[in-house]
């Protein structure tokens, strides 16, 4: 322990980070480890990068850690933990420990998560108690610290449990919350200002953000009982804080962060738009909206507020309008044509115009100008731009009935646009962005960010529109227009890339490609960007673009990317621009066979800047998609040339054996997705090189990620069904059954691993051979259900013993499995059908259909076992249950997916959000379709009816003693197509 502050200093230097933190991590099992951690962050001795180092290593355990199954954290000290972790909030009231101090208030909010209330029932009373009358600093950390718990309630659904904690807290915390907003706010508004005006305004804001969250459900009787206290136009606290702007307090207006009196009136806007929402009737009553629109309009009209700072302020206010205009409840305000003309002239078009900052921000910072634009209008308030809040304004119009009235007064607006343009290209190329802008927005009825817009204002030709004004900027060369408006014409495509035929969208993917070799960043950057989306283009579950579609160019194309990408030089740079990976990836996927005379080539260029990659991994989407690219270049040139799987694998090992040996945690998951997938497309025998490296798979050290887990089941799997002899003779199967029932089986995150690894050692290991490990098997497995049952372990082990018993294995069936469990206790196997398997064949999933159905009928008719008592007992039952099952024909549905598909037309990566620190990252490339295990039996009923017909007599007399009403008309069903039981 006496180490402890040396090795967050080491883990600070990246040349020792890896050893520091293994280090760390041996320490944490050590009891007192967590209060010591804490002790250390809270010692003003130590320096402040070590403190903090501290803080965000405990946040990490809280996250990562609190619950883990193999290693558990000591119970003594995540509970000595959970009484320290206020008071050391409270400790940490300076100003100089604020970054410290939200690395706190986040453990508690990661530990509240899962222990509150039902472990820490005292979390509450320890906030509120701490709450002080005249110490803001401290407020401020009590604040911090209740609304990082309390704001996860606005993600949550509904629920029992979620209300039980909500009413938990509101009867403790409301009532304070209550009176410190009281008297905040009476200080903030009295005069003359107090001396710690901004500490006050701080807390204001944070009291605000916890009124949104005690909110966020349903009104709590005391706030809904002092409704009018904050909401009352002119005297309630949110209408007097809009017009609050004390000089003390008001920022440089070069400054690029918002003041506090901004943020408040952003929080408030933030509340109002909540209130439309969930609570209308209330806002209604209290006229409170036609209040808020007037503060709007004071606040932004005609071009108000234009600095940088008040982006975030200006933003959710038209936000609030936009959602306020859909609601369909303030109708009066809205509808008159002056309404309307007055607010898109003061409101709209004054935040649609470029300014300098974003022109600065195009050249200077382009991927932050590709963020800040890609997002959706109407999107959050840390993301969305003002242009995006003015186009959300429109298309709320546009979407509530007013679409003629908006379109006509916009169509005014874009054609002065436009003629100013036209009149002074050079120089007025702003108005025609702006013009194009404006157009986008009134156009778009809906959209989402995987599929651009989905559905349209019928009363906008987009095609002509295109043709006439922005097709002649996606055709002009270099410099002849502004590279602004050449992105403004790349946008327009990407934005309306699903209202546009095939064949217009082939006839300008060459411009596209051709704007890849751009100089400026942006505008290469959003030309990989639309290629990607329009070769993601569905119909149905299909891709509308094929390898015939792109074979002409796909080289030429994945050449461009592949050299801007390859320019960047340096691991950061080169990792920065996703985009282009992303877009290589496409290409590849949709390139198929295409690439084969070139796949070496490509293949060396990825490993080369998967080289460059190791050096410091920086972007986890970057790496997403360069594994994706490997892995399907990988899939299909081997498909059809299976002789090129060798020159993968020399490739390959040599940057895989890298990252392995340096421990490149980011990395390994996706290097043992990819080196599964390679030994898969071993159809035989196993090469060395594989049999040599299975020894390291086996070490406990390469299971402790989570994230490598799948992939490593996967490659085991792929061990297990090529070279099980290899394995039994080695003692290897020892170590692979040591790894289900040491690590995975026990683990409620890991179980599902644990069950398809084992699916594969009964399907692969010869049961005489299987039988030494096979009751200690089923005991691990009866254990873990009496310790730690789960609906989902429950389901997972029904469905083991039915896979069990369906599979086609000589010397394993029923009776293999049901005498097994007979050995660990006599008469259990009937509990377990009952109790266990029989309630879960009506809950099984469409794909496990088949395996229950073939498990069940198998036991039903070829088990001598399940004739004898206790076991011919619960015969009738899971016949019953049988019959049931057949009754619903979606047992049988098989994918209509090509098995060359599989993965790659159901995953995209445009909405999910990729991290280090995700359990697992799957190779959707790598994936291959699962075999059907039961593929002996063409149709079950079928199989069942045979089975019946030659059953024994006894069967037969069970069948009498079912339930009639299920029983008797399946038989009746059986005997139609011709299994006639007697």
């Amino acid at each position: 322990m006496s180490d402890l502050s040396s090795l967050l200093q080491a883990s600070l230097v990246p040349a020792t980070r890896k050893q520091a933190e293994q280090q760390l991590d041996s320490l944490v099992a050590q009891p007192g480890f967590l209060s010591h951690i804490l002790r250390l962050i809270l010692d003003s001795s130590q320096q402040h990068p070590i403190r903090l180092a501290g803080a965000v290593y405990l946040k990490n355990l809280a996250k990562l850690r609190w619950e883990e199954e193999v290693a558990p954290l000591p119970e003594q000290d995540k509970a000595s933990l959970r009484i320290e972790l206020v008071p050391a909030m409270i400790v940490l009231s300076g100003p100089s420990d604020k970054l410290i101090r939200a690395q706190i208030a986040e453990s508690v909010a990661l530990i509240a998560e899962l222990d509150f209330p039902l472990k820490w029932d005292n979390l509450i009373d320890q906030l509120v108690s701490s709450l002080s009358p005249t110490e803001y600093n401290i407020n401020i950390g009590v604040l911090e610290t209740a609304h990082s718990i309390f704001r996860q309630w606005r993600a949550h659904v509904r629920s029992d449990q979620l209300y039980s904690e909500i009413n938990f807290v509101l009867s403790r915390f409301v009532d304070p919350f209550l009176q410190l907003f009281r008297q905040s706010a009476h200080i903030l508004l009295s005069s003359p200002p107090p001396p710690n005006l901004a500490l006050v305004a701080q807390t204001q804001i944070l009291l605000i953000d916890v009124f949104y969250d005690f909110t966020c459900h349903d009104l709590p009787p005391a706030i809904e009982d002092s409704h009018q206290e904050f909401f009352a136009p002119s005297t309630g606290w949110f209408h007097r804080f809009l017009t609050w702007d004390p000089s003390d307090l008001q920022g440089d207006p070069d400054d690029t962060l918002p003041s506090l009196p901004t943020q408040l009136k952003t929080v408030i806007f933030e509340t109002a738009e909540l209130y439309i929402k969930l609570y209308p009737d209330q806002l209604s009553q209290s006229q409170a909206v036609e209040a808020f629109v007037g503060g709007v309009w004071q606040l932004v009209g005609s071009g108000r507020l234009p600095g940088v700072a008040d982006d975030a302020l200006v933003s959710q206010s038209l936000r609030f309008i936009s959602t306020a205009i859909r609601s369909g409840y303030y109708k009066p305000l809205f509808s008159s044509r002056e309404t309307i003309s007055s607010l898109i002239q003061g409101v709209v078009v004054p935040n649609v115009s470029l300014r300098e900052h974003e022109m600065e921000q195009f050249e200077d910072d382009p991927l932050e100008f590709i963020r800040l634009d890609l997002a959706l209008p109407g999107g959050t308030s840390d993301v969305a731009t003002r242009r995006q809040a003015a186009a959300d304004v429109l298309q709320a119009l546009v979407g509530s009935g007013y679409e003629a009235e908006t379109t006509e007064i916009v169509g005014e607006w874009i054609g002065t646009g436009l003629q100013e343009y036209n009149s002074n290209p050079s120089q007025n190329w702003k108005a025609k962005d702006g013009a194009v802008y404006l157009l986008t927005a009134v156009a778009t009825r809906g959209s989402t960010t995987q599929h651009g817009v989905t559905s349209t204002n019928a009363l906008v030709d987009i095609v002509k529109f295109f043709s006439e004004h922005v097709y002649q900027d996606l055709q002009a060369g270099q410099g002849s227009v502004h590279p602004i408006l050449q992105v403004d014409a790349i946008r327009f495509l990407h934005t309306f890339r699903n209202q546009l035929t095939k064949p217009q969208l082939l006839s300008v993917l060459p411009l596209l490609v051709r704007h890849l070799g751009s100089p400026n960043y942006v505008t290469y950057t959003y030309a990989a960007i639309t290629i990607d989306r329009i070769l993601f283009i569905k119909q149905g579950n299909q891709l509308l673009f094929s390898q015939a579609d792109i074979h002409d160019f796909a080289s030429d194309l994945l050449d461009a990317i592949l050299s801007k990408v390859e320019a960047a030089g340096t691991p950061e740079k080169v990792a920065e621009n996703d985009h282009l990976m992303k877009c290589a990836m496409r290409v590849i996927v949709t390139a198929r066979q295409t690439l084969t005379p070139v796949y070496q080539q490509i293949l060396q260029r990825l490993v080369g800047i998967l080289g460059v990659l190791c050096k410091n991994p920086s972007n986890p989407n970057f790496d997403q998609y360069i594994f994706e690219s490997i892995a399907a270049l990988m899939r299909f040139v081997v498909s059809g040339n299976p002789e090129t799987l060798s020159t993968f694998e020399r490739s390959l090992f040599g940057p895989f054996t890298v990252i392995l040996q340096q421990d490149i945690d980011q990395y390994i998951p996706y290097v043992f997705q990819i080196l599964a997938q390679m030994l898969e497309m071993h159809k035989a025998n196993v090469p060395t090189e594989y049999r040599n490296l299975l020894p390291f798979l086996l070490t406990p050290t390469c299971w402790q990620q989570k994230g490598s887990i799948p992939g490593l089941v996967k490659l085991l799997k792929a061990f297990l069904a090529r070279d099980a002899q290899q394995m039994l003779s080695t003692g290897q199967i020892t170590a692979v059954l040591a790894v289900i029932q040491q690590r995975l089986v026990p683990s409620k995150i890991n179980d599902a691993w644990g069950f398809e690894l084992l699916q594969s050692v009964v399907q692969h290991i010869p049961p005489a051979q299987l039988r030494q490990y096979f009751k200690v098997l089923v005991m691990t497995l009866l254990t873990r259900m009496q310790t730690s049952k789960t609906d989902k372990y429950v389901y997972l082990f029904s469905h083991f013993f039915l896979f069990t018993m369906s599979i086609d294995v000589e010397g394993l069936g029923p009776d293999y499995v049901i005498s097994t469990v007979e050995e660990v206790q006599p008469q259990l196997w009937s509990q377990i059908l009952i109790n266990f398997i029989v309630p879960q064949i009506s809950k099984m999933p469409h794909k496990d259909r088949k395996v229950a159905a073939i498990g069940l009928t198998r036991m039903l008719t070829q088990s001598s076992l399940m004739l004898q008592d206790p076991s011919a007992q619960s015969w009738p039952g899971a016949f019953v249950a049988l019959a049931k099952l057949f009754n619903e024909p979606q047992y049988l549905t098989k994918a209509t997916e090509e098995e060359q598909d599989v993965g790659l037309t159901s995953i995209d990566f445009e909405e999910q959000t990729v991290g280090y620190q995700a359990a697992y990252s799957r190779l959707a490339a790598s994936e291959t379709a699962p075999a059907d295990p039961v593929a002996y039996v063409k149709d079950p009923k079928e199989f069942l009816g045979q089975a019946l017909v030659k059953a024994d007599p006894k069967v037969k007399s069970l069948l009498l003693v079912g339930d009639a009403s299920s029983v008797q008309p399946f038989v009746q069903s059986l005997a139609a197509a011709g299994f006639i039981i007697r």
